[in-house]
C-alpha cells in the first residue's frame, strides 16, 4: 500500500487501474489485520484475463477519510474503478454509502440492488445492505465506484453472482456489468475470465480479435 499520492502509471491504453479501499476502525488501527484488501486483490487476480494494477487503501470508519480515499484514487490516481470493502450497515460507525455518495456526480442505483438480490438467497439480513455505486467525474477523468459488503465470501458472491451445480449461471453478479460501465465512462477495455464471470457487452460494442 503506497502512502504517497502521485498518479498511476499507465502500462498501456488498456490497463485498469483499480483503487482498493477497506474501511475498518479495528483495522486500521492494527487492533487486527484487515482480510477486505487481500480479498479484493485476490479476486481480481482470478477474474481479470487483462492488464490492471491495484493502489489500496485501509482507513477507519470516518466519513471524511473515506470520501478523502475516494477522491484520492480517483482525481490524483487516476483509478477507472474503485471498489470499498465496510461500513455499509446500519450501524452508527457505518458511513461508507455516505461518504461516497458525497463525492458523487451521478448515482448508479442498479449495482446496489442487484448485490442485495443476491445477498438475499443466503440471508434475509442482506435487506439491511446500504451498498451503493457511483460515478464520479472531473474534468478529464471519470471512475465507476462500488461499494461491496465486508465479508471475503460476500464480496466474492456480490462479484461474481451464483451459479447451479452444473455451472450454469443463477444470479448473475455485479461485475458482469462492469467493464462495459468502464467503456462508457471512457476508461480502458477490460476483460474477464469467462469461468469467473462473464463480462456482458453488446454486440456493438464488442472489440473484435487482434488478427
Amino acid at each position: 500500500m503506497s502512502p504517497s499520492s502521485q498518479p498511476v502509471v499507465r502500462r498501456h491504453p488498456d490497463d485498469l487501474i483499480v483503487g482498493l479501499v477497506s474501511i475498518s476502525d479495528r483495522a486500521s488501527s492494527g487492533v487486527y489485520q484487515d482480510q477486505g484488501l487481500p480479498a479484493l486483490r485476490d479476486w481480481l487476480g482470478t477474474a481479470m484475463s487483462s492488464s490492471w494494477q491495484a493502489v489500496e487503501r485501509l482507513v477507519p470508519d470516518e466519513a471524511a477519510a473515506i470520501s478523502a480515499a475516494l477522491v484520492e484514487l480517483v482525481d490524483t490516481c487516476g483509478c477507472d474503478l474503485v471498489l470499498t470493502t465496510g461500513g455499509t450497515g446500519p450501524a452508527r460507525r457505518d458511513v461508507t454509502p455516505e461518504a461516497t455518495l458525497a463525492v458523487a456526480t451521478k448515482e448508479m442505483p442498479g449495482f446496489g440492488e442487484q448485490m442485495r438480490q443476491v445477498s438475499l438467497k443466503f440471508v434475509p439480513t442482506a435487506i439491511l445492505s446500504r451498498q451503493v455505486a457511483v460515478i464520479r467525474e472531473t474534468a478529464s477523468h471519470a471512475a465507476l465506484i462500488i461499494n461491496l459488503p465486508g465479508q471475503p465470501k460476500a464480496i466474492r458472491e456480490t462479484l461474481e453472482g451464483l451459479r447451479d451445480a452444473d455451472g450454469a449461471v443463477t444470479v448473475q453478479g455485479v461485475f458482469a456489468a462492469v467493464p462495459y460501465c468502464i467503456d462508457l465512462i471512457g476508461g480502458p477495455y477490460a476483460e474477464t475470465h469467462e469461468a469467473v464471470v462473464k463480462a456482458f457487452r453488446p454486440k456493438s460494442a464488442l472489440r473484435k480479435p487482434a488478427a
